[in-house]
């Protein structure tokens, strides 16, 4: 299995900057045949009846294990709160439905997985490929797998997880949208 780093470019306790960082990030990749990947955990009834009015067929299990309930045994997730959403390979146009509907008491991850990052050659900065070109948006939760609950919402870049390749690309994206790299890396498995 392979990673890439996960770099926090972007903490804002305001959705609409982070929503408005990740068009700008967007500008800089091939997203021709991109799609968005959904993890979230969801508490309450009303944020559960808005999510799956974006997402009706959604994949997910309770939080307390698939034996209290699953999307795959055919249960009622509202009977089954909290519950754990994990859908992916879906299109762009249900990433921002997606976070609109999420509850304050919501945390959740959306992956936009891009065909590669941009060649920007007046910043010296070469095409990075599909294999390592992601962009995650956490929405109340500080990393990628909402384990670190927060008021904020971290915007982080993807790029090969080797030797510090691309840190000049994370430097320059941060810069793109106000933002800055602190140094803070998730790895994300792929």
């Amino acid at each position: 299995m392979s990673n890439s780093s996960a770099s926090a470019i972007l903490t804002t306790a305001d959705l609409s900057e982070a929503i408005g960082a990740v068009r700008t990030l967007l500008t800089w990749a091939d997203a021709s045949q991109m799609d968005v990947d959904f993890e979230a955990v969801i508490r309450s009834p009303d944020t559960l009846a808005r999510v799956r009015h974006v997402l009706p067929d959604m994949v997910w299990w309770a939080k307390a294990g698939e034996e209290h309930g699953s999307s795959e045994n055919g249960d009622d997730p509202a009977g089954c709160l909290p519950i754990q959403v994990f859908d992916w390979s879906r299109p762009l146009d249900r990433a921002e439905p997606f976070i609109e509907a999420l509850g304050p008491d919501s945390a959740a991850a959306i992956r936009w997985d891009l065909d590669s990052w941009l060649a920007v050659p007046e910043a010296g900065l070469a095409e990075i490929s599909q294999k390592y070109a992601y962009l995650t948006l956490s929405v109340h939760s500080l990393d990628l797998y909402q384990e670190e609950p927060s008021p904020d919402h971290t915007v982080h870049v993807h790029v090969r997880d080797r030797d510090g390749d691309h840190v000049d690309r994370v430097h320059w994206l941060a810069g793109q949208v106000g933002g800055r790299f602190t140094g803070r890396v998730q790895g994300a498995p792929l």
